[in-house]
């Protein structure tokens, strides 16, 4: 059971496994696997806060252990080989929701990997903030995106995301 302050803060949540997948909070240390696994031209064109290139800087400031009260980076880190597949962005919303975000490194893409960590990710918020709804935002030409997120139980809800371009999705499982 968690105490009543740990319902506002994203700090110390547990890890989560999966058959395949291992999330954990990403520490300064893992900064080198997230720079090789974001600094990718597709993930940097579909995530608008990401420079391009993604540098070891980047890095180090987007997991940087003080952003993680109300923002939490989790990587998605394969359980055969140790290697990071997938990142899961957490961040909470005001008082009343969460948002969720991911990107899967390309030798990751297409294997249900995204789904895992997503679906992975999606019952640590559950657990920590069960009265919390929780939202995404995608872009709707991203038909892969918005296919992991309808088959977790996403709906689109047609209004315009805070970032250009993009969708709001809201959780609702079946």
């Amino acid at each position: 059971m968690f105490n009543l302050a740990s319902r506002y803060t994203l700090a110390k949540l547990p890890p989560a496994e999966t058959a395949r997948l291992r999330l954990t909070r990403l520490e300064p240390a893992d900064a080198e696997a997230v720079r090789a696994l974001t600094d990718d031209p597709a993930i940097i064109e579909a995530v608008d806060f990401l420079s391009a290139p993604f540098t070891l800087a980047d890095a180090r400031r987007l997991i940087g252990p003080a952003k993680v009260r109300k923002d939490c980076f989790l990587g998605a880190w394969q359980r055969a080989d140790g290697t990071l597949a997938a990142i899961v962005g957490l961040h909470l919303r005001g008082d009343h929701a969460a948002e969720i975000g991911y990107w899967v490194g390309g030798a990751a893409r297409g294997q249900g990997i995204g789904t895992e960590a997503v679906r992975a990710a999606l019952g640590l918020l559950r657990e920590r903030f069960p009265n919390r709804f929780i939202i995404a935002e995608c872009r709707p030409e991203n038909a892969a995106s918005v296919g992991l997120l309808r088959k977790l139980g996403f709906r689109d809800t047609g209004d315009e995301g805070h970032r250009p371009g993009r969708r709001i999705f809201t959780y609702e499982p079946g």
